[in-house]
């Protein structure tokens, strides 16, 4: 059974840092696309940063770019998002989310298993 468990979010000033865990079960985390996903208040649920196994691609929208990174261990089965230089617009409720394909784009549409998620909330 897949599951997917989301932690490390909070409320942090802007400028801070924050650094979110996923851990996997229920299958190896290194044989499939995976990726972290956001949704603000009365906003569509969007790709923040995804990673390809196939190839160890890696995608960032364009708004987090330079400020967030993507990283999994394998060892550990969990996947990372490592948040600096948080802003006010980054407060979103965090996703990760698998595919069972080893290459994928940061598409919502994509993934089929979805994580809990995790609160992030960046205010002074």
């Amino acid at each position: 059974q897949v599951q997917l468990v989301e932690s490390g979010g909070g409320l942090v000033q802007p400028g801070g840092s924050l650094r979110l865990s996923c851990a996997a079960s229920g299958f190896t985390l290194d044989y499939y696309a995976i990726g972290w996903f956001r949704q603000a208040p009365g906003k569509e649920r969007e790709g923040v940063s995804c990673i390809s196994s196939s190839d160890g691609s890696t995608y960032y929208a364009d708004s987090v770019k330079g400020r967030f990174t993507i990283s999994r261990d394998n060892a550990k089965n969990t996947l990372y998002l490592q948040m600096n230089s948080l802003k006010p617009e980054d407060t979103a409720v965090y996703y990760c989310a698998v595919t069972p394909s080893s290459w994928a784009l940061c598409g919502v549409l994509e993934y089929d298993y979805w994580g809990q998620g995790t609160q992030v909330t960046v205010s002074s």
